[in-house]
């Protein structure tokens, strides 16, 4: 893509504030609990941004325009429309999150079934968000150099830098606050793209008479099934996920968590049909001849709608739309880098090596291991090693058949112990893999879309019989005391 002062000018200031957001948030952090869960004061606004934000990277925004132009047509807005039905969902649990008081759900796992718990889950949940954090950069980087022009390594290091330095400088707070003004950039930058497109395309009529008809077919992409199954997925990966769990146990009470998750739905459900829309009247303006596949043939399909933008969008205009972009996918590596961080800060080095740690010595373990984990995620990012992050995306997956019920369960039934724990965790884990690894995501001669389904189900009978033949000495839902 050709060099373009004003958008690099524009991109480069995003990467400033952003940089700013962080030295600012680090003015308000006087202890951990301020910087892992933001002093537990988030409203609903700042919260629902934040939520939003980690949730929709590059595969919400570039990858959805590529699968609308490419097969699912409007189908396409799926892919976000449930992660929405998952924040509603989440809308009734949100209260009891909050009210755990908990920083990380290691740490509600040790409380409520005992330390080897929280030991198992902390490692489960370590691991996946060093690859996840591996894969935002790598995407990040990738959409930085093809939109600025600039190298692969150079665009690693810029973003490796940003990332790491503002989150580690607020953490939670800053990560928040910049969350909040990355969201409002994805989304109205998308939505501006919108008429210069289809200015280009000579309105929405032509748009509809140069695609075929099952283009605006809503299953076209996704069977009934595979939105029920990509909605349960989204539900147990965001209920167990640090990085999207955490805005709970931030918010200022169990309303605000409550009305921070309705609203972070509501932003998913208008801005899920933006991207397919774009990827719509892509494929009408390459059919009309209008704009060739061959103009972005070098940089991918995924890349069509910014080679685009820079065609027909004033460069302003189209500085805001790449710093959307861009925000997109590094508003989800912030909240992984974070997570990475406190999980291994409060649930392995103070629980386990240094009980003893004051609360400023846990923050500051948490911040180097944000730069531990942002260094080694930004040399997997460098050397592009995808077998290395497709290793540990793969336990991404696994967390959350385990951990789910004995997580949400936990809230609710006193029964719920420490064996039946255990045995979700493996069995879980168990099913997972053999899905994924062995039988190609076969089971009794069928095609499982989503591995996690089976997964929770079988995780969910053995977390309940070996709870029932293994009960707790303790019947109670109350989490044991620790000390900040």
């Amino acid at each position: 893509m050709k060099f373009n002062p004003v958008v690099t000018a524009i991109v480069v200031i995003y990467l400033l504030i952003m940089l700013f957001i962080g030295w600012y948030s680090s003015k308000k952090i006087t202890s951990n609990t301020d910087f892992m869960v933001a002093g537990r004061r988030l409203g609903p606004l700042l919260m629902a941004g934040t939520l939003a934000a980690t949730e929709i990277g590059g595969g919400s925004s570039l990858g959805v325009v590529q699968q609308g132009m490419e097969s699912h047509g409007l189908s396409a807005a799926w892919y976000i429309i449930t992660m929405g039905l998952a924040f509603v969902i989440l809308t009734f649990l949100a209260p009891k999150f909050r009210a755990a008081t908990v920083k990380t759900v290691p740490e509600y796992f040790r409380r409520r079934y005992g330390k080897s718990a929280g030991i198992v889950t902390a490692v489960i949940m370590l691991l996946p968000l060093v690859g996840v954090t591996a894969s935002q950069f790598i995407a990040s980087s990738v959409i930085l150099s093809t939109m600025l022009g600039i190298s692969y390594k150079t665009a690693v290091i810029v973003v490796v830098v940003v990332v790491t330095a503002y989150s580690i400088m607020g953490g939670l707070w800053s990560v928040t606050l910049t969350d909040f003004i990355q969201v409002f950039l994805i989304v109205i930058g998308m939505i501006i793209a919108v008429p210069f497109a289809l200015n280009r395309a000579g309105g929405w009529e032509s748009v509809v008479a140069n695609v075929p008809a099952e283009t605006f077919d809503m299953f076209k992409g996704y069977s009934p099934m595979a939105v029920i199954s990509l909605t349960v997925m989204y539900v147990a990966t965001f209920t167990v996920g640090q990085e999207a769990v955490s805005r709970y146990y931030a918010a200022r009470d169990g309303k605000a968590a409550q009305q921070g998750s309705i609203l972070a739905a509501l932003v998913n459900f208008i801005y899920a049909f933006i991207p397919a829309i774009l990827g719509i009247i892509t494929l009408a303006l390459i059919n009309m001849g209008k704009f060739s596949s061959e103009e972005f043939a070098s940089v991918g399909a995924r890349y069509a709608l910014p080679v685009l933008a820079m065609e027909v969008m004033p460069a302003v205009i189209c500085g805001l739309l790449f710093a959307g972009i861009i925000s997109a996918t590094m508003s989800s590596s912030d909240s992984d880098l974070l997570g990475a961080g406190s999980i291994f800060a409060n649930d392995i080095y103070h629980a386990v090596l240094k009980p003893g740690a004051s609360s400023q010595e846990v923050m500051r373990v948490t911040q180097v291991t944000m730069a531990i984990v942002g260094v080694a995620a930004g040399c997997i990012a460098l050397f592009n090693t995808s077998s290395i992050v497709s290793i540990l995306m793969f336990c991404f997956t696994l967390r959350a058949a385990g951990a789910f019920f004995p997580y949400v369960l936990g809230h609710y039934w006193k029964g719920a112990s420490l064996a039946g724990t255990i045995a979700s965790l493996i069995s879980g884990t168990v099913i997972v893999v053999y899905l994924e690894k062995i039988s190609g995501n076969v089971l009794f001669g069928m095609k499982v879309s989503q591995p996690i389904v089976p997964g929770l189900v079988v995780a969910l009978v053995f977390f309940l019989v070996f709870s029932k033949v293994f009960p707790p000495k303790n019947q109670t839902t109350e989490l044991a005391y620790e000390e900040d």
